[in-house]
This record gives structure tokens, sequence and C-alpha cells, in this order.
């Protein structure tokens, strides 16, 4: 008879690796499983899946004495995944477009939070070089959290969100600079220091130089003969093991492992089959991701967590607090309106992922006390856990900043309190949401044959010029239900969604719903598959492909005279 006795037994015949990694990706449903039923952050989920794991006695009864070596393992083989998707996504043609966000206003807010939270800690007593480096660290912030936060919300267009991806960019090229740098940072002292960040830069310079030049001689071409096999399962071995190689050999020049990672993603994804790539990796990131924070989580002792709660929780307040003022410097710095300014400062407010590999980094190089690193995992897993409520706060600190703000009329445009006006008389009228090209040729249309219209517009700039102009417009989200009152929904007759995020129409649809059952809406949708969805929503689509299909038809029948 088969008893635990002979199970237990036979477990010790299994790989420990193998043993711990079924443990972590089990327990990583069941945890996931629970916060997606309460609408929490799945990442903050996997490290507390992490901490019990690692606190409850399964980790010693599966995998026994040598867990502790394989959380090491499993944290740097995270980082090494994270890294390289990172490299992947990494968006360069972005930073072409978002310069001066990424640099003026990730300037100003890494640069003040550093500086801050660094001097802080050297303060208290911490080495210059230590503090340096966790000041950069806990100024850093979730891009994964608050970019997955505007996209559940459907604000994946909204000032806040362009703003925050310029300051993510900015942290992303810092991450880089700072990982090259760390050991020389922490190896020695004074002059030590500064000639071993010159060597480091050195290396790192000719190591960045050598990997540009096999993506653009070498790796193409191999690429080419691997796409060439039509195999999909060869080209997916060669994205990883060119991954794998680029990271060994940064390891062997004495870089980090994390570097050379993210170097071998920045190549592969400058070719032309960058897409397949995408789609052959990005299946795996959540998985990556998975790994990293339950390896993190795995390295939290809750008896330290207990016995300085109240100090860890004074910290995440602080944190947050010190960050959200510091990006709204950063906000006001490019005259961003203060609801959106909050609402990216809500997003960012928290350190992040990158803060947890830098710390990790660090503590290898130069320990730190046990309690300090604890008290810093736990802070950081604790503030990226609150980076979605602090979103969903922001309008209402927005609206009630605003309502008891003394000079608020003196800052109502031109024009404003007439358009105001305009919008209570509407009736019977058409709803226009968004106002870009395909939003202007529509209320131009309609204009002309006398129908009444309303814009509704996140581009304050935009509205401000209709106002000017004389046309009923408002300043408000698609998403929000007090919108839809705003708009007057109830007496519309049509409402257009007039851009093609299919995401954003499907999350205002309900509300608008809710006011008029029976008004007719246009939508359009670039893809087959948003088409169907929208369908099935009652919404009429404007099938994007379609139209440039027709178009494409008839103006090359014509060049035949057919």
């Amino acid at each position: 008879m088969l008893t635990f006795s002979h199970l237990a037994a036979s477990a010790h015949d299994v790989s420990p690796f193998f043993a711990l990694l079924a443990l972590v990706l089990v327990m990583s449903v069941l945890v996931a499983l629970l916060l997606v039923r309460f609408k929490q952050s799945l990442l903050v989920g996997y490290f507390i899946c992490g901490v019990v794991v690692a606190n409850s006695g399964l980790l010693e009864m599966v995998v026994g004495t040598e867990g502790s070596g394989l959380i090491t393992v499993l944290a740097e083989f995270g980082i090494i995944l994270l890294m390289f998707t990172l490299g992947v996504e990494f968006p360069l043609k972005e930073l072409k477009h978002m310069w001066k966000l990424a640099f003026i206003g990730g300037g100003v807010q890494m640069g003040l939070s550093s500086l801050v939270i660094g001097g802080i800690a050297y303060a208290a007593g911490m080495p210059a070089s230590q503090a340096v480096v966790l000041g950069i660290a806990l100024g850093l912030s979730s891009t994964a959290v608050s970019l997955k936060s505007f996209q559940d919300m459907g604000l994946g267009n909204h000032p806040a969100a362009r703003m925050s991806l310029g300051i993510a960019l900015f942290q992303d090229i810092l991450v880089i600079a700072v990982m090259l740098l760390l050991p020389s940072m922490l190896g020695g002292s004074g002059d030590q220091i500064l000639s071993a960040m010159a060597l480091a830069g050195g290396k790192g310079i000719l190591f960045i130089l050598a990997a540009w030049l096999l993506g653009v001689y070498v790796i193409p071409k191999m690429l080419d003969q691997v796409a060439f096999t039509r195999s999909r399962e060869l080209f997916t071995l060669t994205v990883i093991g060119l991954c794998a190689a680029i990271a060994y050999a940064g390891a062997a020049m004495n870089l980090s492992l994390a570097l050379g990672a993210f170097c071998a993603g920045l190549i592969v994804s400058g070719s032309i089959y960058s897409h397949r790539i995408l789609s052959e990796i990005l299946p795996f990131k959540d998985l990556f991701l998975t790994l990293f924070f339950v390896s993190i989580g795995l390295l939290i002792d809750v008896s330290v967590a207990m016995e300085h709660w109240l100090t860890i929780a004074m910290g995440v307040f602080v944190l947050i607090h010190l960050k959200a003022l510091i990006l709204l410097l950063a906000a006001r710095c490019f005259k961003l309106p203060l609801g959106p300014a909050l609402l990216s400062a809500g997003a960012l407010a928290s350190s992040g992922e990158f803060s947890l590999v830098l710390l990790t980094e660090a503590n290898v190089l130069q320990p730190m006390p046990e309690f300090l690193v604890q008290m810093l995992l736990i802070s950081t897993a604790v503030s990226m856990g609150l980076v979605p409520s602090l979103m969903r706060f922001a309008p209402t600190i927005s609206d009630f900043v605003n309502a008891r703000r003394p000079s608020r009329k003196r800052h109502v445009p031109a024009g404003a309190l007439s358009a105001s006006h305009r919008v209570k008389e509407l009736q019977d009228h058409a709803i226009i949401i968004g106002y870009g090209p395909v939003g202007q040729a529509l209320n131009e249309s309609l204009r002309q044959h006398n129908i009444p219209t309303l814009i509704v517009e996140l581009n304050a700039k935009t509205v401000r010029k209709l106002y000017e102009s004389g046309q009923a417009a408002i300043f408000a989200d698609a998403t929000h239900h007090e919108t839809m009152e705003l708009a007057k929904v109830a007496d519309a007759r049509m409402v257009a969604y007039t851009f093609p995020t299919v995401e954003t129409t499907l999350k205002s649809l309900p509300l608008l719903r809710a006011i008029s059952p029976e008004v007719i809406v246009y939508g359009r949708a670039k893809f087959s598959n948003e088409v169907e969805m929208l369908d099935k929503a009652g919404v009429i689509v404007i099938h994007d492909e379609r139209e440039s299909s027709r178009a494409l038809i008839d103006s090359a029948l014509a060049t035949y005279s057919v």
C-alpha cells in the first residue's frame, strides 16, 4: 500500500530544483486565482506566494536543506530572463518622440528621489556608496504594475500614461547604466571606485559595441538561416541560445549577466524578425516575472517583518508620499493638469521590480544588515501592491482639490462658460469621443448638415481651441460614469468612438448603456477578432482594414478606368 512516507521517500529522488519549480508554479496559480477574484496585482501576489512557501515549512518539506542555494539560482535566472524581455521590448523608436518627457521628466524625478532618499540613508549612517545605490533603487518605479494598471483602466492613451511611459523609459536606461557600474561602485573606496567605474564603463562600451556589430553583421544572417528551415522550435531555441551566450559573454568580461541579457534582447529586437521574436518570447514574459517575484518572496523572513512592522509601515508611507510629491513637480514641469499629474504620481509612487534587482545585486556585492534587506524587500512589495488603489483614488483627490481651489475661476479657459451652457442645451445630438483625424472629419460633416455635436476629448489644448471656436466640448474621460452624464447621453441619438482602441470602447460601453440602452453606438476596430467583440456588444463597427481595402480597390480599378 502506498503511504505518505513512501511518497516522501520517493520525493528525495527528484531533482531539488525541479521540486522547487513545481512547488512555486502550483502555489503561484492558487494565489493568482485568489487575487484575481479581489482584483489585486498578480505580481505582488507572486511575491506573497514566495513568502508563504518560505515561511510555512513547505520549502523544507519539498526541497530539503538545499532550498537556500536553489532560491539564489532561481532569482538569478528570473533576473536574466526579465532583462532579456526588457531589451526585446525596449522602445527605441518611442524614445525619439518622447525624449523630452524621458530625460527632463525622468531626470527631475530620479535626480530628486535619489538625492533625498540617498541623503536620508547616508545621514542614518549607511556608507556613501550603498546610500547612492539605495537612493537610485528606491527612486525607480514599477513599470510592469503601472502600465498594466493603465491598460486595465482603459487609459492606455491618457496623458498620464504617456508621462509615466516617458519617465519609465529614463528609469530603464538608468538601470542599465547602474547595473554596468554597480560592481565597481561597491567594490572599493575613493580613487579605487572612480578608476574601477572608468574601467567598467570602458569594458561596457566595448561589450555593447561588439554586441552591436554582431547584431548588424552576424545575427541577422544566422536568423535568416534559421527562418529558412521554417522550424518554430529551432527559431525559439536560437533566440534563447543567443540570450544565454551574450549574457555569459557579459559575465566573462566581469560585467553582470543582467546587462548581457539586456544587450541580447536589444540586438535581436532590431532585426526584421523583431515581431516574431516578440510573439515567441512574450508568452514567457509572465512566467519570467513570476519566477522573479516568487524568488524574491522566498528570501523574506516573516519574523523580521513582524518585529519591524511599524518601521516598514512608516517607510512605505514616507516613500509613497515623497515620490508622489516629486512626480507632481515633474508633471508640472510639462504643465500637466492636476488630474493627469495625480494619476501619473499614483502610478509611479512605488518602488519596483528593478529596485529589487538592484538591491539583490548590491547585497551580493556588499552585504547589508539582514533586517535592513528584509525591510527594503517588504516595503517595495507593499508599495507596488498599493499602486492600483492609488491610481483609482487619484481622480477623487483631483476633484476634491479643484472644488476647493480659490483661484479656480481664473483658470477657466475663455469661452468655457458659454460652451458649458451650449452643452446643457443639446438635444438629439451626436457625441464624438476622440478628436483625431476621424473625429474631426465626422464632426465637420455632421455640422455641415446642422446636426448638433459634442466632443469628448482628453487633450486640454484641443478642448480649449474647441471652446474658442464655439464647438460644444468637454474635457473628460469616456471610461468614467460622470462623463456620460455630462455629455447628456440620455438625450443623444448616437455615440461614435473615433479611435480603434477597442479596450477603451468596451470599458466605456457599460457606463453608456446604463444611462441610455437604446442609443446608437459606432466604433472602430483594426482586426477581425475585435470586430466580433464589438459586434457582440451591439456596436456598429467600422473595420479599418476592410474600409482601407475597399478604398484601395476602388482607386486601383479607377487607375485602369474600370
